[in-house]
């Protein structure tokens, strides 16, 4: 898509200072971008390439100028140049069918407004309501809904019984209400506990490709309202997730945990079963969690295991000096060594 600064600062409503009739006609990184391309500058890391960017037009916060570049102002630019990415790259809009490859139950229920591709697999009494896509190879259980305007991407796997809402991303190789690990110990062996429970994805949320959420092994495991989970991640079974938080790649959370509101995950975050993690809290990538978190204590918290940010600060700083520290201490331990075979040659002397 083509749109003149001046229309695109319009629908975006902020205003402009420079040239309005320029044409847009994609998006590039402010190092990168060439003449035609919006850029932004929301991280002052990079306010050094604002002098030598070649990009038409540039969303930018108040005061940044630059003579020949084209400011879109905005308090929030890394939120509305998102904005303008919608614009700019619109999503290729579908025309309803239904693929004479895919498999429909007789008795599910598919909406006349739904996208149904080749070799997608809808099982007895599933629901799948108006504008849903679902992409090739997508396997929907048994009485699973799949909400409003929710896009499947190719080879996810919803099993039997899942709620999976309104305007959900789920992308390929995603799996959905698999059993939950679950095993008595009895005799030596493990014995299978029946995963009977579910999963409910609730509205606006994003899965990541090859994510994982087990079945509850009873009741639900539960993935709040907008949040999003980063590619790779596990959830185990009974984990309930608030609203608006944000997982990173390769997070393992374990079984019946329950985070909050708004936390956020950095990748490869480990958290231990049946702990609760407050809103609002943020978890440094790679930490380890092996007891519940409050916010009370510390909003943001690090390391293996987890601790209070500004502490883990502390130490990090701590294990950057032992080496010197260890050799200081081997340095003493010789001295002390040469003071006491001293002492102890005078002691002889004087005997």
């Amino acid at each position: 898509m083509q749109i003149r600064v001046s229309d695109l600062a319009k629908e975006l409503g902020c205003s402009y200072v420079g040239e309005g009739s320029l044409l847009i006609k994609g998006a590039a990184p402010i190092e990168k971008a060439g003449p035609g391309d919006l850029t932004f500058l929301s991280n002052v890391k990079y306010k050094k390439f604002v002098q030598s960017t070649r990009a038409s037009a540039i969303v930018a916060p108040p005061g940044i100028e630059r003579e020949g570049l084209t400011v879109i102002i905005s308090d929030d630019p890394y939120y509305t140049f998102a904005r303008a990415l919608w614009i700019l790259y619109p999503r290729e809009k579908l025309d309803p069918f239904i693929s004479p490859l895919a498999s429909v139950s007789d008795d599910a229920s598919v909406s006349d407004e739904a996208v149904v591709m080749d070799f997608v697999r809808i099982g007895e009494g599933a629901v799948v309501e108006r504008g849903a896509v679902l992409y090739p190879g997508v396997y929907i259980g048994k009485g699973v809904t799949v909400g409003e305007d929710s896009i499947l991407y190719p080879n996810v796997v919803v099993y039997d019984g899942c709620r999976i809402g309104k305007r959900v991303i789920i992308h390929s190789g995603a799996v959905i209400g698999s059993d939950g690990f679950g095993f008595a110990p009895h005799g030596g062996k493990f014995f299978k506990i029946p995963q009977v429970g579910t999963v409910v994805i609730e509205d606006d949320v994003e899965i990541g490709a090859g994510t994982t959420i087990d079945r509850a092994a009873l009741g639900e495991t539960r993935i709040g309202e907008g949040t999003k989970i980063d590619n790779l991640v596990q959830v185990a079974h009974n984990v309930e997730i608030g609203k608006h938080t944000v997982i990173a790649s390769q997070t393992g959370i374990s079984g019946s945990v329950k985070v909050g509101d708004h936390v956020m995950m950095g990748g490869q975050v480990g958290v231990a079963g049946h702990l609760t993690i407050d809103s609002g809290i943020m978890i440094g990538a790679k930490s380890g969690v092996p007891s519940s978190l409050s916010a009370e204590k510390s909003r943001v918290w690090s390391g293996i295991p987890a601790i209070p940010h500004r502490r883990w600060l502390r130490l990090a700083k701590v294990m950057e000096e032992i080496p010197d520290l260890l050799k200081r201490v081997r340095e003493l331990e010789r001295v002390v060594g040469e003071l006491k075979k001293e002492r102890g040659s005078r002691e002889d002397g004087e005997d």
